[in-house]
């Protein structure tokens, strides 16, 4: 497709290649999709970040080392600290030393943040039904195997 330019002159626009369309399409999925989900956190006052240390620590028991929940993370949190921090101070984990190895804090899920994760489990489940339960069970699982082998090919 060319344009033509006001001194006419003619211009090529470029073409995005199938991966920019298909990574375009993405993020705009994935802003709508979180958007949905925020909603639902925000009722409890919670981020996305802030629920998703709250899963990991809920399955790990015996706590995690703060690199450790950072390499877990669904998105990068660049102040893991500040983070943990926040949830501390309302109850939500409890971080201690390890006796064996001083320099090694471990975060654990507290009572508070157990049963926040009980009450949010229903609603979020819900927004998950509601923007995506209309695929269906087989492209759903269709989808979720495309978007393991793209990440596969990332390193």
């Amino acid at each position: 497709m060319q344009q033509i330019k006001s001194d006419g002159q003619s211009r090529s626009k470029r073409r995005p290649c199938p991966e920019e369309v298909v990574f375009l399409d993405l993020l705009r999925t994935t802003d709508i999709l979180s958007r949905g989900l925020a909603k639902v956190l925000k009722t409890e006052g919670l981020s996305a970040n802030q629920y998703n240390v709250l899963r990991i620590l809920r399955g790990s028991p015996g706590g995690l080392p703060c690199g450790e929940i950072a390499s877990r993370m669904i998105t990068r949190d660049p102040d893991i600290t500040r983070l943990l921090d926040r949830m501390e101070k309302r109850g939500l984990i409890s971080r201690c030393r390890e006796t064996k190895d001083r320099r090694m804090v471990l975060a654990r899920i507290a009572p508070h943040g157990l049963k926040l994760l009980g009450r949010l489990a229903e609603p979020v489940e819900e927004a998950h039904r509601r923007q995506l339960g209309h695929l269906g069970r087989e492209r759903l699982r269709a989808l979720t195997e495309l978007l393991h082998a793209a990440r596969g090919a990332v390193t």
